[in-house]
């Protein structure tokens, strides 16, 4: 096949199993956006947004349009794993990959640790008897167990979950809209657009939370190693999960919006609970809806959102690794399974570490999700200039409209939200930018320098991965 000629051309053997149709990239995106991501922050982008929550999803989603359309044009050009790893070190250099791929690993090392903290936090809620601690424990045992068998038992896993996650979300969507009909909350469109309260700035911060609930689309662009059907159906997938979950995320929190219950309390106190969203479902159904809504959230984020999570986050380890970036265990891949197991298992006991570390602050799960979203939103920029550099510059393209205008309107918006996002997750980002500056400097200095083959002519041998 032409990607496993594409691999060999920059000196890699294909060695994960090529499972994944359209389909199954579809549903892994979904399951990693989590189709009820919005219920669990809710609260805090409604009041971010001065009650606008449905503005601010519907601008990240034309936001994070041109950033999946950048990355359709960068894995047609490198249908490999790694993702922004790859295409910035690959379309600009290898010292600019790496700090890219430093970049990220913020998003894709801690996101599977805020999910299961989040997760067990609010299972402890619902369940005291049982520790947060203890729910970490599970959830991340179980996930490990499955993403370790293989990639195919973890499609078939998080297909299963979806199901159950659109069926709670058609209940909540069904039910609200039969409050509202009936008089219950008040119908308007001030969840799109309240002349009191809105400024771009305001919107560009709430913009800069929603972010969260996003993340995952691009983590398909991991598992370019592992499709059947070429890396046009990457882009095509991509595509296709933002959309559908941008409808279900604008849709959900319209309703919302227009049931909760004290929207003062809310614009003036924030959520410190975490609630609001439950609370307007109980103002649409009652305690049932509101208890439905939460587990759902909770097993949704504990387990196939942050099942796919690790996986995404083993690929990036994994590609780096075999670049000699990171430590070299990293890049053994199972005989049996065709999984990086290596990475898989460290991702696991990072995101348990993380959790129950993260658990004992207050400020746990709002550091960790500020961190994720600036280190997500800088790599995307750096995913923006590699299509310009790369197709326009050294391949001379003349496509102006798919290498320049587009990606230089997704650039603008999203260094616009990063501009306004919260003061806090920008020097916490910046500080983690520094030290893998630090980190760089190193490699150089232990004459390590950053290198990946097929930069230059192809290599006659493919590079070396030892195999368990």
């Amino acid at each position: 096949m032409y990607e496993q000629n594409d691999l060999a051309r920059y000196g890699y053997r294909q060695e994960l199993s090529r499972q994944l149709r359209f389909r199954d990239l579809v549903a892994y995106g979904l399951v990693y956006m989590v189709p009820i991501a919005p219920m669990a922050i809710f609260g805090s982008v409604y009041a971010g947004s001065g009650g606008m929550v449905a503005l601010a999803y519907t601008v990240g989603v034309v936001a994070l349009v041109f950033t999946a359309f950048s990355y359709a044009q960068m894995v047609k050009a490198f249908a490999m794993s790694g993702s922004v790893y790859n295409y910035a070190g690959r379309g600009i250099s290898a010292p600019v990959g790496f700090l890219a791929g430093w970049v990220i690993l913020l998003d894709y090392v801690l996101v599977p640790g805020l999910l299961y903290l989040v997760a067990s936090v609010a299972m402890h809620a619902t369940v005291p008897v049982v520790p947060v601690w203890l729910w970490l424990l599970g959830f991340v045992g179980v996930n490990t167990i499955v993403n370790s068998i293989g990639i195919r038992m973890t499609a078939v896993v998080t297909r299963v979950m979806l199901v159950g996650e659109l069926l709670v979300l058609a209940v909540f969507l069904a039910v609200a809209a039969w409050a509202l009909a009936t008089g219950r909350g008040r119908f308007s469109w001030d969840a799109f657009y309240n002349p009191d309260t809105f400024t771009w700035s305001l919107v560009a911060g709430a913009v800069s939370i929603a972010v969260l609930s996003f993340l995952g689309f691009d983590g398909i662009s991991m598992l370019a190693e592992e499709t059947r059907d070429g890396a046009r159906q990457i882009g095509r997938a991509m595509a296709a999960v933002l959309i559908l979950a941008g409808v279900l995320f604008i849709a959900q929190t319209w309703l919302a919006a227009m049931l909760v219950p004290d929207s003062t309390s809310l614009l003036a106190n924030g959520d410190p609970n975490g609630t609001a969203f439950y609370d307007a479902a109980a103002v649409a159904g009652g305690g049932w809806l509101a208890t439905l809504c939460a587990v759902a959230t909770a097993i949704a984020w504990g387990l196939p959102n942050s099942m796919v999570a690790q996986v995404a986050t083993s690929r990036l380890l994994y590609a780096m690794a075999r670049d000699r970036q990171l430590p070299g265990f990293l890049a053994k891949v199972s005989i049996r399974r065709n999984v990086p197991i290596n990475a898989t298992l460290l991702t696991g006991a990072v995101s348990l570490a993380l959790g129950l570390h993260m658990a004992t602050r207050a400020d746990g799960i709002t550091l960790l999700s500020s961190l994720i979203n600036f280190g997500a939103m800088v790599a995307f920029l750096v995913l923006h200039v590699s299509v310009v550099v790369h197709h326009l510059i050294r391949q001379r393209s003349r496509n102006w409209w798919a290498h320049l205008v587009m990606p230089g309107i997704g650039f603008a918006i999203l260094a616009y939200v990063v501009v306004n996002a919260n003061i806090a997750a920008q020097r916490l980002g910046l500080a983690w930018l520094a030290l893998g500056v630090v980190v760089l400097a190193g490699l150089y200095l232990t004459s390590r320098r950053p290198a990946l083959s097929g930069l230059a002519p192809a290599q006659p041998q493919a590079r070396h991965v030892e195999r368990v």
